[in-house]
């Protein structure tokens, strides 16, 4: 095994990606929802809006920069609204989404009768970028020797099928299985992401709840129920950003983000720690970089790192974005102590200096998954960048 880390990025201080939008955005933004405004009217002061949350970044002394999302009403917009062969249906019977994915049980239990969703129904295409303008922008806002610092985050391919299932994703008719529909995807994902790294880019998130659901044994047992094989569809989930990974370029740096929900206000959705998916997803899973939420107790303790291979990092997600509460240092030393020693006792062992060249820290999710934001100020939130920077330069020296 290559036992080589591709690190820098990430870096030891991370952020998701997401972050509050200035109270101009975010009102303009309330005007979008309401008809008041246009997207035109919108992207404006999106632009300015980034301008200024670049500046935040670089203030702070957190290396990562991304736009924020900001131009995102949800995390998971782009991909799957640009791809040709994808419809969106504004209206889907709620009857057409699996009752067992936890964020899709809280609809049901809320009474929604239909849901806003994306449909599979001709050969996926990439007919044109998708992330990469904004890219572009951002790079037009930073020194060149600070681009390699830009990351670019982008949802699973996953996504829509963990919410329909094999049988509701994809006209049948177009797609006959699964590998079908995720070869044509995986084509698609490498064209953007082969279009990003043509144009400098060499830090990509993967955002991917799905696979913390795998762990809640509520979702486990739904699907038992509904009598979906859980274990082949992880399986296949697993494949699916293999195929878009596949023959990357070697710095590259491409990283799968894992979390528990956290949609308006900071809301989540499953719980349960990672014993379950740790071994066949940190060892299986193509990618350099696993974004880990460990901010409490539901995501369990630090044991599952134990199956980390050698060549790969574990950003670990101490810091809520949750609450507006700041952590204190010391507990986060402790904690990335407590990490780094189930490494050492890992499969296979490996010395305190190579552990702790396998860690990083972060906040365990974005500030802003949705547009709405979490309950926290922009002052909290540049309280906990500060934090993240502080403690990993008292933990690792090359900060």
């Amino acid at each position: 095994m290559d036992q080589s880390i591709l690190l820098e990025p990430p870096f030891r201080a991370e952020h998701i990606g997401s972050l509050l939008r200035p109270i101009e955005l975010y009102q303009k933004r309330q005007l979008l929802d309401e008809k008041k405004c246009t997207s035109q009217d919108l992207k404006i002061l999106e632009d300015e809006a980034i301008k200024r949350i670049v500046e935040l970044q670089r203030g702070v002394g957190i290396k990562t920069i991304t736009d924020g999302e900001l131009r995102r009403a949800y995390f998971f917009e782009g991909m799957f609204n640009t791809l040709e062969g994808m419809t969106h249906i504004p209206n889907r019977p709620i009857t057409t989404f699996k009752q067992y994915i936890p964020h899709i049980k809280f609809m049901y239990a809320a009474g929604l009768q239909a849901a806003d969703t994306v449909f599979c129904t001709g050969k996926i295409k990439r007919t044109k970028s998708v992330y990469v303008d904004d890219f572009k922008y951002l790079k037009s806002l930073v020194a060149p020797e600070d681009v390699k610092f830009i990351k670019i985050t982008m949802c699973s391919p996953s996504w829509f099928h963990q919410r329909h299932g094999s049988d509701l994703t994809y006209d049948l008719s177009v797609y006959q299985n699964d590998d079908e529909y995720f070869d044509d995807l995986g084509v698609a994902y490498r064209a953007e992401i082969q279009e990003l790294y043509d144009n400098g880019c060499r830090h990509i998130q993967i955002d991917d709840p799905t696979f913390c659901y795998f762990c809640s044994e509520d979702m486990i047992a739904g699907m038992e129920l509904a009598q979906v094989d859980h274990a082949a569809l992880l399986d296949t989930y697993i494949r699916a950003i293999n195929v878009c990974t596949q023959n990357r370029p070697r710095d590259l740096n491409i990283g799968v983000h894992m979390c528990r929900g956290n949609f308006k206000g900071g809301v989540h959705f499953s719980e349960g720690g990672y014993d379950r998916i740790a071994e066949k997803v940190f060892n299986k899973l193509d990618v350099d970089a696993f974004y880990l939420e460990y901010d409490t107790a539901r995501a369990g303790d630090f044991s599952p790192l134990k199956h980390l291979p050698l060549n790969k990092v574990a950003v670990l997600g101490l810091v809520t974005t949750k609450s507006p509460k700041l952590e204190i240092i010391d507990e986060l030393k402790a904690r990335v102590d407590e990490a780094a020693e189930v490494l050492c006792q890992g499969n296979p062992p490996r010395s305190k200096e190579h552990a702790l060249k396998q860690l990083c820290i972060s906040t365990q999710c974005g500030f802003a998954s949705v547009w709405q934001g979490n309950p926290l100020t922009e002052e909290d939130e540049i309280n906990k960048l500060s934090l993240l920077v502080e403690t990993a330069k008292q933990i690792w020296r090359d900060q």
